[in-house]
């Protein structure tokens, strides 16, 4: 756990001391050290046990004393595909930089592996001040991968990137300290550790306070309507691996939040305040998707199609049940392959035309048939074509959305047929048609190091559309723990998720406001059992 944190900012002292001037030998450093980060990272997963719910491979030592904070580490269903998917995607975007990257090479090289450290300790980290040390690590070198190797308005990007992601930072520190003296005037033990967190009991009013700090941190990072604004900006303006890293891990780590801390620490607040979320989240879903219709640069339009996935992940969430969180996990990881593979896809078709206009294309497929198939692949797994990753994800959450409000689960799936309406109207206007602007004949098809690139995702894209439960089944024990103590903590009635009974399907419904046909009050009490995981829990 700590070889697979520490070893790219290892990496990064290393580069430090490299010759500046040879730059493809410190490209090439930092694609094989993250390459070494990946198959160390693999170790965990062959570690992992997939049955049990509890936090595994747990790596603990004092770090300061005085005030509780600890160095603790560990990985579950809820963690283990999003530390994964950072040390794939880390060493594919570094290798498609290798021509896209001219200037400050090797600070480049540094950035992105610091960035690295920062997003994997930020899903692995068990105390609250680690992981806030994480999660303010990794926002100085995204800040430089924006702001120095941009587009015109990078500086402008970067700037905002920060405001936005500081602002949420700020009170999410104030709702730490807020958290931790709390819980030391109950137990009178002053700690960090989320695992005793766990076990403080909050009262329901300073509960919104802190769930609103959390939330508006996460919200932000998702980003969730209507905090959306930074993000086109900085996906068009950053380099290709910045947007691929941005898309691919980093909004994760807002969704990730709300799982890890919003639900758990604050269930009674999470509870209250979930008809308001799924507004937000439905309103992002159709209105990212209506966006992106509109959009002429390709790259924006998939910035935007982001706030539309996304929204969907946050709504499954609060949904709270197996299969809606299942869906929203495996999603995330969807959402960073398929729009991390459209971003690197649009960062080489801009290599050689130096422009990302939709209007400026059309009939590439006669020209450059190798990309034009990699490039329908990755649009029909970003809209949810059966047999790919996208599909698993999005069915999940919906089948789970229906069960607590069909109203949320029709205005969501309006979203998946929007998305099939403006991605496959931008495929057909870019590769289909006549071939009308003279500088397209010139174009030629992928290189073997772009194909080495992408290969590798279009793997796990199929992957995971034929053998879903083989990443399922990682999560299934976490997220039944979690669904389970959530609605018992919270005071909802345990949803069903067994096949429906022959002759018809019985919604049971809680009182969150979202769907309630008044036949319902049944709780679930202390020593009950839950319909969810059919075992005795308490409250």
């Amino acid at each position: 756990m700590t070889l697979t944190i520490f070893l790219p900012l290892a990496a990064a002292l290393v580069a430090a001391f490299m010759d500046g001037s040879r730059t493809k030998l410190i490209m090439g450093f930092g694609i094989a050290a993250s390459g070494v980060v990946f198959v160390i990272s693999l170790w965990i997963l062959a570690g992992f046990d997939g049955s049990v719910a509890d936090m595994q491979l747990v790596e603990e030592a004092s770090w300061i004393p005085k005030i509780g904070a600890s160095y603790k580490v560990g990985v579950d269903g809820l963690s283990l595909l999003l530390v994964l998917l950072t040390t794939f995607l880390t060493p594919i975007a570094l290798l498609s930089s290798w021509n896209s990257i001219q200037e400050k090479v090797k600070e480049y090289v540094i950035s992105m592996l610091v960035l690295q450290t920062g997003m994997i300790g930020v899903f692995l980290a068990l105390d609250l001040f680690l992981f806030y040390v994480f999660w303010e690590l990794m926002l100085v070198p995204m800040y430089f991968i924006i702001g120095v190797w941009g587009g015109p308005r990078k500086v402008y990007a970067a700037i905002k990137f920060v405001l936005f992601t500081m602002a949420g930072s700020v009170l999410m520190l104030v709702a730490i300290l807020v958290l931790y003296f709390m819980h030391a005037a109950q137990t009178g033990v002053h700690t960090f550790d989320l695992t005793q967190l766990y076990a403080a009991t909050i009262p329901y009013r300073p509960q919104l306070f802190l769930f609103g700090a959390f939330f508006l941190a996460f919200a932000i990072k998702v980003p969730l309507f209507p905090l959306h604004t930074w993000l086109p900006d900085a996906h068009v303006e950053a380099p290709t691996a910045g947007s691929v890293i941005l898309a691919g891990v980093l909004l994760k780590m807002g969704t990730y939040g709300l799982l890890r801390f919003c639900l758990p620490l604050f269930p009674e607040a999470s509870r209250a305040l979930t008809p308001v979320v799924v507004v937000l989240a439905l309103i992002g879903i159709v209105y990212g998707a209506l966006v992106s219709m509109v959009q002429r640069d390709i790259k924006s339009l998939v910035a935007y199609s982001s706030v539309s996935h996304l929204g969907f992940v946050v709504l499954g969430i609060f949904m709270a049940n197996l299969q809606s969180v299942e869906g929203s996990i495996i999603q995330m990881v969807n959402h960073g392959l398929s729009t991390g593979a459209l971003f690197l896809m649009v960062g080489m078709i801009y290599e050689r035309r130096h422009t990302r206009l939709i209007s400026d294309f059309g009939g590439l497929a006669s020209k450059i048939p190798v990309f034009t198939a990699f490039f329908l692949v990755v649009t029909l797994s970003s809209i949810g074509l059966p047999g790919l990753n996208g599909f698993v994800g999005e069915f999940l959450i919906l089948v789970g959305t229906f069960r607590e409000s069909v109203w949320a689960a029709a205005v969501a799936a309006t979203g998946v047929i929007l998305a099939a309406g403006y991605m496959l109207w931008m495929y057909r206007r870019v590769m289909h048609g006549e071939v009308t602007n003279p500088e397209n004949e010139k174009l030629t098809d992928l290189t073997g190091r772009e194909k080495l690139v992408l290969v590798p995702v279009v793997i796990m894209i199929v992957a995971i559309g034929f053998f879903p439960m083989t990443f399922l089944s990682k999560t299934e024990a976490s997220v039944t723990k979690l669904v389970s103590e959530y609605r018992a903590a919270a005071g909802m009635t345990a949803v069903e998720i067994a096949p429906p009974v022959e002759g018809g399907m019985e919604i049971e419904s809680d009182s969150s406001g979202l769907m309630d046909d008044g036949d319902h009050e049944e709780r679930a009490a202390p020593g009950a059992e839950d319909e969810v995981t059919g075992e005795y829990v308490g409250h």
